[in-house]
């Protein structure tokens, strides 16, 4: 029986003591979860204007029209440099972009050759300008921005027939040609609102005609007119101003 009392007594004793010991230890440490990962997404809407310069090819065939009939003469290519401006508008939707932008060119694509009607006569074609007004689509990963454009284009042109052994001129033609481009590029924003990028071009530009006030050639040919068609390619690297920059924050999820 005594052994029984001081068993119960011991009992009770640990239950009493135990509330104490639960109150007297420390409190759990608390780890603050870290803040979320948060990163910049570059928005490709906005307008922008900026400069370009590259290199111009020429592909064009002439014909000659004389009192003795049609003479097709020889095709030539010819090339040069060119340098100009561009401003335009693009609107993002979620990684597509869409664009309008209208490119005018100072060039310097010419080519001077001795003509196949007469060995003592030389043309030179000379391209001095090119305009360009197109829509874009394009596709954006973040910074990086790969398009493609397509519109119209539009060239001036002058065309020169010259004696080779006086030097004198005999006819010459300038004109203002319209026709077709399509293009593709790439552009990197590498900074918020400066982008830089490459692009190509070809221009469809048709067939243009001059007629001529009945011109005598040296070797006697009468010239009454010519046609002359072309086509043109652009290499050129553009550097943009955009008017915006970076979209809202968006935070990363877990």
């Amino acid at each position: 029986m005594k052994r029984l009392l001081v068993a119960a007594a011991g009992v009770m004793a640990v239950g009493l003591s135990a509330p104490a010991s639960a109150a007297d230890l420390a409190a759990r440490p608390y780890t603050k979860a870290p803040p979320p990962v948060v990163a910049s997404v570059y928005d490709w809407t906005g307008f922008y204007i900026g400069a370009n310069g590259g290199w111009g090819r020429s592909h064009g065939c002439v014909d000659f029209v004389t009192a003795a009939g049609a003479f097709a003469d020889a095709c030539a290519d010819r090339s040069g440099g060119l340098v100009g401006g561009q401003v335009g508008y693009r609107w993002q939707t979620n990684q597509f972009v869409f664009g309008l932008e209208a490119q005018g060119d100072w060039a310097d694509i010419k080519n001077t050759r001795v003509t196949l009607l007469d060995p003592a006569v030389s043309t030179t074609g000379k391209t001095d300008g090119i305009g360009l007004f197109t829509g874009q689509i394009g596709w954006a990963w973040n910074a990086s921005l790969f398009y493609l454009k397509g519109g119209a284009a539009v060239t001036h042109n002058r065309f020169d027939i010259f004696n080779n052994i006086t030097g004198v001129g005999l006819a010459s033609a300038g004109h203002t040609r319209w026709g077709g481009a399509l293009g593709v590029g790439w552009e990197y924003g590498f900074t918020p609102n400066w982008t830089f990028g490459v692009e190509y071009d070809h221009l469809w530009m048709g067939r243009s005609n001059a007629a001529f006030a009945g011109v005598v050639l040296p070797g006697g040919a009468t010239l009454l007119g010519s046609g002359v068609s072309q086509d043109i390619d652009m290499i050129t690297l553009r550097l943009n101003y955009k008017f915006g920059g970076y979209g809202l924050p968006v935070a990363a999820k877990y």
